[in-house]
């Protein structure tokens, strides 16, 4: 009897510590790779107690292993520090420093990192792979900037289209923006931010070759802000070449992101597609019995609910031909094909997703057909 007892007592301890030390969760993101790339899922702007964030760097760690991320950054606001008083700083790294002595057992990547806080025209931007976030703390924005560039920091525009700085909800362009692409001390900008899509942004990126963004700007809990209401939080998918620091500044500098909120992708033609073709996987295609109709079941093997319509010459049998695939499921559609074939090409719209505003993809599958 006692011998059972201290197995189970043993049984609970280790069942509880695997517990406490896994951080994962149903709910985690999983998003395949694309053909001759890694793909990164990241965030790569969030806040925590050591500028006006609510939890401390520890916790940002644990959601983000919880969420199956690979990699995140916490960009502190360098001017904006509301807990001073109780939390006293003069080192504006000691977020990032408590955040990589958290990591440093679990398989996190912390990227150094800080946000650029100012009034409009200049706004916020997130200057990330810093070595020293002391040295952007200037009083003009052009010497922070200029301070990033000289660390080889990657720089992107957060929430271009944040009302309580451009109150018409749109972005604007200005001359200080414009100025910083040319010097090359701003390589991208956010599409998404928490929960906004903004199209005019997307073609801001479009215009001026600037690499694509999504991003949670957690302040609060992720519980609270997305999990509770029903979403994932908005990241950034970066198409590296492997699984490093190195590696993932050089995708970024590139511009091989696609943006992620929920069932929402945004992201370059020839990032996006690729990622869309992967996610979906034709588990069986076979002929109904005595029919000419194509029986094809389709897998997602992403976090995301894929929409798409049909753009086949071929209609559908008894289904709509907008439909979804869902996150981590399957659907099966009936093809007619009116007869008998030994290969299909599928060829989908992704409604949900956007190469340019208002512009979606069209994803094609070759479908070889069982035997029939």
């Amino acid at each position: 009897m006692k011998t059972q007892l201290l197995f189970l007592s043993i049984l609970f301890s280790i069942t509880f510590y695997a517990q406490e030390h896994s951080h994962k969760s149903t709910g985690a993101i999983i998003f395949p790779d694309v053909p001759g790339y890694t793909t990164l899922k990241t965030d790569l702007h969030q806040h925590t107690v050591f500028s006006d964030g609510n939890v401390w760097p520890r916790i940002r760690v644990m959601e983000a292993l919880r969420d199956n991320l690979d990699v995140i950054s916490l960009t502190e606001h360098l001017e904006y520090q509301p807990h001073l008083k109780d939390i006293p700083h003069p080192d504006r790294n000691r977020s990032f420093e408590l955040a990589l002595q958290e990591a440093k057992n679990h398989n996190l990547l912390i990227i150094h990192g800080s946000e650029i806080t100012r009034s409009e025209p200049v706004g916020h931007s997130n200057a990330i792979f810093i070595s020293d976030a002391n040295e952007l703390l200037e009083e003009d924005a052009e010497d922070s900037f200029a301070a990033a560039k000289k660390q080889d920091a990657f720089v992107f525009w957060n929430h271009p289209a944040w009302y309580p700085q451009s109150p018409n909800g749109n972005p604007n362009l200005s001359d200080f923006q414009k100025e910083r692409i040319k010097n090359g001390e701003l390589h991208g900008i956010e599409v998404i931010n928490t929960t906004d899509y903004a199209e005019e942004s997307l073609a801001i990126a479009l215009e001026n070759n600037l690499t694509i963004m999504g991003t949670s700007d957690v302040h609060d809990l992720i519980d609270w802000d997305y999990t509770e209401k029903g979403h994932n939080r908005p990241i950034t998918l970066v198409f590296a070449k492997e699984r490093s620091e190195t590696a993932l500044k050089e995708a970024l500098f590139a511009g091989r992101t696609v943006a992620v909120f929920n069932s929402l992708l945004v992201g370059k033609e020839g990032n996006l597609a690729p990622l869309l073709k992967a996610s979906i996987i034709v588990e069986e295609a076979t002929y109904i019995d005595k029919t000419s109709i194509l029986k094809v079941t389709l897998k997602n093997v992403s976090s995301s609910d894929l929409l798409f319509e049909n753009q086949m010459s071929h209609t559908f049998y008894s289904s709509s031909p907008v439909f979804t695939v869902p996150a981590k499921g399957t659907k099966t559609i009936q093809i007619k094909t009116l007869e008998k074939l030994d290969s299909v090409e599928l060829k989908l719209k992704a409604l949900g997703a956007y190469v340019a505003p208002k512009t979606h993809p069209v994803i094609q599958w070759q479908i070889e057909v069982g035997n029939h």
